[in-house]
């Protein structure tokens, strides 16, 4: 006798254990028990997003849209990025003859993932008959490169969109192993490495994929992210460079172009070329906002304000625009504007993405109108949305702060007293975002030696390499793997840092790494680099947490996005810099952000000191130092020292219980 799907589903082996056959069941036309099957798993997991969504397809069979519409809105809301939700609205609404409804459902569908075939073939007809010709040719496009896609990678490129990695990395090598040089296979490997923060293996793969094929766009483009995103900028300018020689009126090859142009800092190139572009598409708000935070980093405030205007001019719930305008913190938002926000944020058709960026702009904006219970509202409603995105596990964070302090101590670093390379050149500026580390990079950057550059992720890289494919898994093989490394090893890496930084110096004797994130791997940079100078910008726990929860990173920084997650990583990173100060002593020189407020002078000469520099007034006048700052702090650090941003969290410390239960003993802030 065969296995009935149905019968397995009766047995209380959990949730996901009965999808299978509750699939089966739709599959084989079984449309009402593949409808008890699925409220089965629901009964157990209310909330399950596969479940929500098949079920949503049987009612739909079942010629019960109401019902469907329902399910899929209850998916919605519990999985805001859940692609196929909006497909299946899609199909709903084009059943019912609500064509606009259908269109809104199936560009989201694309959206959010770019591989749902059956949403670029109904965006065809329906750009077809609304005789928009231009958008009808590039969904057709979409739809037949998919079609042309082996159907085991059409799957990769839809499980990627989903965030199921894993799954899709196995289907992906599987397949490579059959077809070892498929350009499309090699780049969907390499697109996975990069999600993974393999970025090395991602370079080599789409390196390789372009000798195959040198002509492929969508690799090429790939290639210039990935360099991107390493840091390699003037390389990915050659590849920009290249791309858009082979076709130059394409936007999207000229957009890469302006990108690159103004990370090696050739601002008024990639000025021209956003000017160019808009000229001809004055509609494009992305192109608008990208010429804004060019304008932003080299200083020319005001006119990025209007360009910032522009793109929400072009799209009235883009979120970016608003949150722009909003992180410059020093600009306010009129009667109109604040309404509007309101009523995008509102919106049922406003993507996630743009519902978080206008939540946060709706908090800084009601905070600077002293409005601090909505304010709170609207950071705590974007918090909450973006830490569902990101799926942040602390736990896993604090064993990797115990796992070095268990494996790195005084005797351990004095074995391998003479292992790296000695140049002294690097000062790291390490800590937790919003602690004052742009102002510090900013005074020692106005300094005639030092070089300030930006957050290099060199020393990232460096530790995932390490890590090898263990990076996401369990048995990570960083840190204790510098156990096994010679001298010899820990020389190189150090020489190749500061080779593979120098792109970034101006001629200084010294220059500045700050990102933050680094204080997670002291025990690396010292032994790589024994003479670097580490510098811990430290602020108060509930004024550095609360700014950090207030503001909406562009990537990384996921344990901001709680109170408690944000509480107990500042509780694990004090531990942890504790640790250094008793087995490295002296190694690490601390800077209070309010002792940097209240006494300018005597910390600017105190870390000169420390950085074995002679004292210069520029770093007294740092605001008027001429620099591109690219973080969210550029608008403060072009202005003298002020106060009053020291207490801002006094006003929402009703809300703040969350964060003062996590902090426990680290809230007691002793300076010095």
């Amino acid at each position: 006798m065969k296995d009935d799907p149905a019968s397995k589903l009766e047995q209380p082996a959990g949730a996901e254990s009965g999808l299978d056959d509750a699939k089966l069941l739709l599959k084989n036309g079984d449309v009402p028990r593949a409808i008890e099957a699925f409220q089965r798993i629901l009964d157990a997991r209310p909330k399950h997003p596969d479940a929500l969504y098949y079920l949503a397809v049987c009612q739909r069979m079942s010629k019960n849209p109401g019902a469907a519409l329902e399910t899929l809105q209850a998916l919605k809301l519990a999985h805001p990025g859940y692609a196929r939700a909006y497909q299946e609205e899609g199909h709903i609404y084009r059943a019912r003859q609500q064509p606009d409804a259908a269109r809104r459902a199936y560009e989201t569908a694309v959206h959010l993932n770019p591989a749902l075939s059956a949403s670029w073939k109904a965006l065809v007809i329906h750009y077809d008959a609304t005789g928009e010709r231009d958008k009808a040719r590039e969904a057709m496009k979409h739809a037949a490169w998919l079609s042309g896609l082996p159907p085991e990678l059409v799957t990769v490129s839809s499980l990627i969109n989903e965030n199921k990695l894993f799954m899709a990395e196995k289907i992906c090598r599987n397949f490579l192993q059959s077809n070892p040089t498929h350009v499309e296979g090699m780049r969907l490997l390499a697109e996975l490495g990069s999600k993974l923060l393999i970025l090395d293996d991602a370079e080599f793969l789409l390196e390789k994929a372009l000798e195959f094929e040198p002509d492929n766009h969508r690799a090429r483009l790939d290639y210039i992210r990935v360099l991107h995103r390493r840091q390699k900028f003037s390389k990915a300018l050659e590849q920009a460079e290249q791309l858009h020689a082979a076709d130059p009126g394409n936007v999207a090859f000229e957009i890469p172009l302006a990108t690159e142009n103004q990370a090696v800092g050739n601002f008024q190139e990639a000025l021209a070329t956003y000017d160019r572009v808009l000229q001809r598409q004055p509609e494009l708000f992305n192109v608008h906002s990208a010429r804004a935070h060019a304008l932003k980093t080299i200083g020319r405030t005001d006119e990025a304000i209007a360009s910032y205007r522009q793109a929400y001019r072009h799209k009235p719930d883009y979120g970016d625009a608003y949150w722009s305008l909003a992180n410059l913190k020093t600009y306010r938002f009129d009667d109109a504007e604040l309404r509007q926000m309101r009523e995008m944020e509102a919106l049922d058709s406003t993507s996630t993405v743009d519902r978080i960026h206008l939540c946060f702009a709706l908090g800084k904006a009601l905070e600077d109108r002293a409005e601090y219970g909505e304010s709170f509202g609207y950071y705590e409603r974007g918090n909450r949305l973006k830490r569902h995105e990101s799926r942040y596990e602390p736990e896993r964070v604090e064993q990797e702060f115990e796992t070095q302090k268990e494996n790195f101590d005084a005797a351990f670093f004095a074995e391998r007293a003479v292992a790296g390379c000695p140049d002294p050149a690097p000062i790291f500026i390490v800590g937790l975002p919003r602690a004052g580390s742009t102002l510090l990079e900013q005074i020692l950057a106005s300094h005639s030696q030092v070089d300030g550059t930006m957050e290099l992720a060199n020393i990232i890289g460096l530790a995932h390499q390490l890590n090898g494919r263990s990076a996401h898994k369990q048995h990570a093989q960083y840190p204790k793997i510098l156990h096994k490394l010679s001298a010899q090893q820990f020389r190189e890496m150090g020489e190749k840092f500061i080779d593979d930084t120098m792109f970034h110096r101006a001629g200084g004797d010294y220059f500045i790494d700050k990102m933050p994130n680094n204080f997670r791997h002291i025990a690396l940079i010292h032994l790589i680099l024994p003479n670097a100078k580490i510098i811990d910008a430290r602020r108060h726990p509930m004024a550095c947490c609360f700014s950090a929860f207030k503001q909406l990173f562009a990537e990384g920084q996921e344990f901001t996005y709680g109170l408690e997650e944000i509480g107990r990583y500042y509780k694990a990173y004090v531990d942890l810099m504790d640790h250094w100060d008793r087995e490295l002593p002296g190694k690490v020189l601390r800077v209070y952000h309010e002792d940097v407020i209240d006494d300018l002078e005597g910390q600017v000469r105190r870390m000169l000191d420390y950085c074995e520099l002679p004292f210069e007034d520029a770093c007294l006048e740092f605001h008027k130092t001429d620099r591109a700052v690219r973080t969210p702090s550029s608008e403060q650090v072009r202005q003298p020292i002020y106060k009053s941003g020291m207490d801002l969290w006094r006003h929402f410390e009703d809300h703040l219980d969350p964060l003062v239960e996590a902090l426990g003993d680290a809230r007691r802030y002793v300076r010095g």
